[in-house]
């Protein structure tokens, strides 16, 4: 039973805008995670919002508590409130306000932004509302406000940094020797062990709450992180590399997904049998179909066709070229994603909220986003990104490699996608919990606390977690398509080491319990694979100011938001006993 009932509804307030701000988490922040994995297309867009929903809930489960504690108290003392905890309650709410509001609002027009961030600044408008700017902590050792902002550079920079190692050594240790899908054979499974140790160095580094692993010795820590990676490593050996010397040297066209489970017996199985005639087989995708090299953009004289020319001079090219027969139906479905079939396309027989039709409606508007084509969103005409012939020119500018090398990254890059996505998952999802939290606590006891008990946390957990999945499916293509093409050329080598090399950043800044920001790690490492190009041009600085844009403006906004709203409410007449005093 609640302690202070008469605040069930500042608390029905909070959970009504913890739900929508982190339904913003899922529409904004995890996009970027996964613009980069669908826009190489390793991934579909359905395979993506299955993926974030199952390691984004796991994330938060398992490894999420620490930065919730982080959001929660570390910015503003808690004690502090201790004479009066029904304010916390309320100034909490109203951050939780400012957050969502203006993650909706950024969402709306496409702006990546920061949802730690958003709900950094909200909270810093709560306390210097409350107590005024020294309200709020801001030292570094304490680590409050100051350390977060430092985090917000260092975080995209060893991103980056890290991210223009691994591509550095893709690049020139696979993708430009010789046989670059021999070397790559070679390589698969030592990045297939980083990863998977990067994952398992984020459940058991950090101390999984639910696993109990915090009192863990330094050796057994150790010991499992090899362990996890050399079973990987083992693993990607002899049924990956199996199944995909089947595909890509032997070109096995009647091979199919689940073959990969054979592993070792397809070794055993015989000669490929000749394709039969007249049947067209494609034995891997074209991971760069719809984006012209630069000698493809001089051969057919691009620079002087009329926009709606390019696809099908493209088109032509490649097909007197390399014989690609299926390349100007991919392209044309590519530009004109709104042909595609849909459940609002069904002819509803009756009123619209009958039975039948209401199905019908609520299964579109959910699977919505998830029909869209990023892709061929990214290469449609943009206020933000500029016009598509620019596009085009800036993705000739990158190199563009083998494309069965390249199908071996797409494996590494959903476990990278799956890494990134649990690393979201752990740090961000504190963002809507870490306020929700206290005013719970508040609710519930009476009384503030520092630490949030674990089943409480798992409670809040489940109710936000479920929002961004909803945030994610549902309107999650709208910043997803301001990303990854629109930016650099993406491609399933790049993505990997971009993913990688976040995902890495979010790690080390989660052991530290530093609320990060893997919206700026994200770009930071794409805009790191980029200069590997050897060309300012081959990366959209238009979308790197945008993105920096609303960067800067969120912190202020939120926390304007929040401690005005706060503000007014606090120091509002008490109209209620004026009119009691009248009446009397």
């Amino acid at each position: 039973m609640a302690a202070l009932p008469q605040y069930d509804y500042i608390f029905a307030i909070a959970m009504l805008f913890s739900f929508l701000d982190a339904w913003g988490i899922g529409a904004n922040d995890v996009a970027n995670s996964f613009a980069t994995t669908v826009s190489s297309r390793s991934i579909t867009m359905v395979q993506a919002m299955l993926l974030a929903s199952v390691c984004e809930f796991l994330g938060a489960v398992l490894a999420g508590s620490r930065v919730s504690d982080t959001i929660r108290n570390k910015i503003v003392a808690i004690s502090k409130f201790k004479s009066e905890p029904e304010v916390l309650m309320l100034g909490m709410a109203c951050a939780l306000v400012a957050s969502s509001t203006w993650l909706a609002t950024a969402t709306k027009f496409g702006m990546p932004v920061s949802t730690t961030h958003s709900t950094v600044g909200a909270v810093i408008g709560t306390g210097v509302a409350v107590f005024g700017i020294d309200g709020v902590n801001w030292s570094w050792s304490k680590k409050g406000v100051t350390q977060v902002l430092a985090s917000w550079v260092i975080a995209p920079a060893i991103a980056g940094a890290l991210s223009v190692c691994l591509f550095l050594v893709t690049k020139y240790g696979v993708l430009r020797r010789k046989d670059s899908l021999r070397a790559g054979f070679y390589m698969v499974p030592i990045y297939f062990a980083l990863t998977s140790g990067v994952l398992t160095m984020l459940v058991v580094w950090k101390g999984a709450p639910s696993l109990k692993l915090d009192n863990w010795s330094a050796g057994r820590i150790v010991a499992c992180i090899l362990g996890v990676a050399g079973g990987m490593a083992l693993l990607s050996a002899c049924f990956l590399l199996t199944f995909l010397h089947r595909l890509l040297v032997l070109e096995d066209w009647t091979l199919k997904w689940h073959h990969a489970f054979l592993g070792p017996l397809l070794l055993k199985r015989g000669p490929v049998p000749p394709i039969p005639e007249g049947m067209n087989v494609q034995i891997i995708q074209d991971y760069y179909r719809g984006h012209a090299t630069r000698e493809q953009l001089e051969a057919t004289d691009i620079g002087r066709q009329a926009l709606e020319d390019l696809d099908h001079a493209i088109a032509a090219h490649n097909i007197k070229e390399e014989g690609n027969t299926h390349l100007t139906a991919n392209l044309t479905a590519n530009v004109n994603p709104e042909n595609r079939n849909s459940v609002a396309n069904i002819d509803k027989v009756g009123p619209w909220y009958s039975c039948k039709n209401l199905w019908i409606v609520f299964v579109d508007a959910f699977m919505h986003g998830v029909r869209q084509d990023v892709v061929g969103l990214q290469q449609r005409d943009s206020k933000v990104a500029g016009q598509r012939a620019a596009i085009m020119d800036m993705h000739a500018r990158a190199a563009h490699f083998d494309n069965k090398t390249e199908h071996l990254y797409s494996f590494l890059q959903v476990l990278t996608a799956a890494t990134a996505s649990f690393a979201h998952g752990s740090n961000d999802l504190a963002n809507a919990t870490g306020p929700l939290a206290a005013v719970y606590l508040v609710w519930s006891t009476g009384a503030t606390k520092d630490k949030s008990p674990r089943k409480v946390t798992a409670k809040l957990t489940i109710n936000t977690s479920s929002a961004i999945v909803i945030g994610l499916w549902t309107y999650g293509y709208n910043v997803m398509r301001n990303l990854g093409n629109r930016l650099t050329l993406m491609s399933p080598s790049r993505g990997f080491s971009m993913e990688l090399g976040a995902a890495t950043a979010v790690v080390m800044a989660s052991r530290l319990s530093i609320p990060i920001s893997t919206t700026q790690c994200i770009v930071g490492a794409i805009v790191g694979v980029a200069l590997c190009n050897g060309d300012l041009k081959a990366l959209n600085w238009r979308m790197i100011a945008w993105c920096y844009g609303g960067w800067i403006l969120t912190l202020p906004v939120t926390a304007t938001i929040s401690g005005v709203l706060l503000g007014i409410i606090i120091n509002a007449p008490y109209v209620a006993a004026n009119l009691l005093v009248r009446t009397y």
